[in-house]
């Protein structure tokens, strides 16, 4: 008799009683019990048995069962010891699946594409991941410029609303920037946190981040690009003079920062939230070029 999904309240009961496993708040373990969410996640990431993905936490499997049912081959980071047997376990009918037991943060995920799926594959990632270290993990794949199509990400709803959000929102900064420098960003599902178990406190989205093929705005340096991003963003409620006059009062009076601003026909006054990537791409271009 085949044996039921892994993400069902009964079967995820029978494995974490059969491993004795408790959960590490640290490692922010919350598993997935509904089967449906899974499918309409894996639907919403476009994985078919064309599709090379990378899973970031497997957890006990949930996941990772149905991506290894819908895709050609899965990649999974597990950086819990103790949950190695237990994938070894529920994830034995699948021949396509290679565990990788390693903090993706630390990891080579380049060699790892290379080795695993050789240089022609454009990987798809699809993770339900800690909220605690979503950003630091999403910048990584980002900014190491792989060969990844798309991620599709199951994270906290108020971040997902924030990395997706538009200028003159309540939600937008420079998260949003970031992310959409890199990747067209959209809000597919909403998760509730009743779905989970242990419960989180709070409700989860769904992202899907579509890879650009090159940033929608040229910018001289991103470094400095992004810094001038996270200065203007500093204190939400100071406009944009005030926050950059902070940042760079070592280098620029509040005059000479006055001046900068005018000579692109950026209001001081304004805030942050109210430039566009645009704009932000024009004043650093403008610093860049001293």
């Amino acid at each position: 008799m085949e044996q039921p999904f892994i993400a069902t309240p009964k079967r995820t009961k029978e494995i974490l009683n059969k491993y004795h496993f408790t959960f590490k708040k640290s490692l922010g373990q919350n598993f997935l019990v509904d089967v449906n969410i899974l499918e309409n996640i894996i639907h919403h990431a476009g994985i078919d048995k064309t599709s090379s993905v990378i899973e970031i936490g497997p957890g006990i499997g949930a996941l990772t069962e149905q991506l290894l049912r819908h895709a050609k081959h899965v990649v999974a980071f597990e950086v819990d010891q103790r949950l190695l047997p237990v994938l070894g376990d529920t994830l034995s009918p699948y021949d396509n699946l290679t565990l990788i037991h390693e903090d993706i943060l630390k990891a080579d995920v380049g060699r790892i594409i290379h080795d695993v799926f050789g240089d022609q594959e454009q990987v798809d990632i699809v993770a339900n991941l800690p909220y605690y270290i979503t950003t630091p993990i999403l910048m990584k794949l980002l900014q190491e410029k792989l060969p990844i199509r798309s991620l599709t990400i199951m994270i906290q709803k108020e971040v997902a609303k924030r990395m997706a959000a538009e200028p003159n929102s309540k939600s937008y900064g420079s998260l949003s920037i970031a992310v959409q420098y890199y990747t067209e960003a959209s809000v597919v599902m909403n998760v509730p946190k009743t779905v989970f178990m242990p419960q989180p406190n709070v409700d989860s989205g769904v992202l899907h981040l579509k890879v650009r093929e090159k940033p929608p705005v040229d910018v001289h340096d991103e470094t400095l690009f992004f810094e001038l991003i996270r200065a203007s963003f500093g204190e939400r409620r100071k406009t944009l003079l005030n926050n950059l006059s902070r940042h760079y009062k070592d280098v620029y009076t509040k005059e000479e920062m006055t001046a900068k601003l005018q000579a692109i026909d950026i209001d001081p006054r304004r805030r942050g939230e109210s430039l566009s990537m645009e704009e932000f791409a024009q004043l650093a271009n403008m610093f860049a070029a001293e």
